[in-house]
């Protein structure tokens, strides 16, 4: 008996709590504006759109196929407004349906942001001569995404124990310096691997020397530091690699890219994920160990005692500042090899600024993420997708004026983050020197 009245106690808290949790209208709003988007491209489109997925010349032929626009936008917005339906009635029920309804909710954000993002594509391919490579779409995606995805890697190592790592844009510059430097020099692609994570922890050993042994604010460090990577890349380039422009700066020694025999020619996804560099296989080799190894072992767990509470991990015999200190090197390096993508991994001479502020988005989607490996790997693809999805655009009408096209990836990650990311909280100590 008095089992039993704990329980409906339990179960009476619960639907109290859930009556007193505040309702969150952004995914139906968002949602909501979804489907009126695609109302409006199906009452302002004509023709049909020309799909290509065998652009990439895989083995097994697919042929072109035309999509009739407006048929398609209206199927796309009924089915969004379904889950727009669905979304208010979960949202009103305040967490009644339990674990299906979750599965739900996160099956329809993707659905529905699919949907929005293939829609748009269909509009802009409708009536032109040009087809909608989706393959090759695919490919500039994982290009575009490889030193967002390190980046983002990085700060979440950081992040976790404790230390804000604004200097991943500096991480990137010197790692992609480095990288091209070292790959001419010896004449070897894969010297510049060895190079830029190299590099790359040099800066990160400078931040933690300052924010770790020294308590100076990260945030200002992290500021330092980039502009420092700035202007030592840009000296060196305007001197060194200027003056002897047949020894260093040459794309002569890019990495080869690797054609994983059969995985390759999968349709769509292959020459995605299997016809790549070896630096993007090395990418997903860290994403899934760091997912492993920060929530499964003793290193990650020590790791994040000392991003939450270092006194409680200092009181159990862990050294807080030198866990603190090591992992920020080690997650510099990260950085600094996704710096390497933009020369040796993509064919490119090394330019002033390469990094163009991919540092400061790889430190959006690691929040964006929730500073989750997998969340922060999910939030970079989204970018660069974006950003490929804005290359694509141009080629397939003139009627969408460039600004708008540029504004793309910007638009599709605010919308991303004000509708479909939750309330996130960061490390409870980060940016707060621990001193014993």
């Amino acid at each position: 008996m008095t089992a039993k009245l704990t329980q409906t106690s339990a179960q009476a808290d619960g639907q109290t709590a859930r009556s007193l949790e505040r309702v969150s209208w952004k995914i139906p709003v968002t949602f909501t504006l979804a489907s009126l988007l695609l109302v409006f491209l199906a009452l302002n489109v004509a023709g049909a759109a020309r799909i290509r997925f065998n652009d990439r010349n895989q083995a097994l032929e697919i042929p072109d196929f035309n999509l009739p626009a407006s048929i398609t936008l209206w199927s796309f917005a009924v089915i969004c407004a379904g889950f727009t339906v669905w979304a208010f009635c979960s949202t009103l029920s305040r967490g009644k349906y339990g674990k299906t309804g979750r599965v739900i909710d996160r099956l329809s954000m993707l659905v529905v942001a699919v949907l929005s993002v293939f829609g748009f594509m269909v509009f802009a391919g409708a009536g032109s001569a040009s087809a909608v490579t989706v393959t090759s779409t695919l490919v500039s995606t994982v290009a575009i995404s490889t030193p967002l995805i390190f980046g983002s890697l990085s700060g979440v190592i950081c992040e976790r124990v404790g230390v804000v790592n604004i200097a991943i844009e500096g991480q990137l510059l010197v790692g992609a310096f480095a990288g091209v430097m070292a790959a001419s020099y010896f004449e070897l692609s894969y010297a510049g691997l060895l190079a830029a994570p190299l590099a790359g922890a040099l800066i990160g050993a400078l931040l933690a020397l300052f924010s770790v042994k020294y308590g100076v604010d990260q945030i200002i460090v992290g500021v330092v530091l980039n502009v420092l990577a700035l202007g030592l890349t840009a000296f060196f380039a305007g001197t060194v690699m200027s003056d002897n422009q047949e020894i260093f700066n040459t794309n002569r020694y890019s990495l080869s890219v690797i054609k994983i025999p059969g995985l390759s020619e999968i349709p769509v996804i292959g020459p995605m994920l299997f016809n790549q560099t070896i630096l993007v296989y090395i990418m997903y080799v860290v994403a899934i160990v760091l997912w492993i190894y920060l929530f499964r072992s003793r290193w990650g767990l020590r790791m994040r005692a000392c991003g939450e509470h270092p006194k409680a991990a200092d009181t159990v015999g862990i050294n807080v500042n030198r866990t603190r200190f090591w992992n920020t090197v080690l997650g510099s390096a990260l950085a600094g090899l996704g710096g390497a993508f933009f020369t040796i991994g993509s064919g490119l001479a090394f330019t002033d600024n390469m990094a163009a502020g991919n540092g400061y988005i790889a430190l959006a989607a690691m929040i964006l993420g929730k500073w989750h490996p997998l969340g922060a790997l999910s939030a970079a693809v989204m970018f660069g997708f974006a950003k490929s999805f804005a290359l694509l655009v141009p080629n397939l009408t003139n009627t969408i004026p460039s600004q708008l096209v540029n504004m793309i990836p910007y638009v599709i990650t605010i919308i991303a983050v004000a509708g479909f990311v939750g309330k996130s909280r960061p490390p409870a100590a980060e940016n707060i020197p621990y001193l014993k």
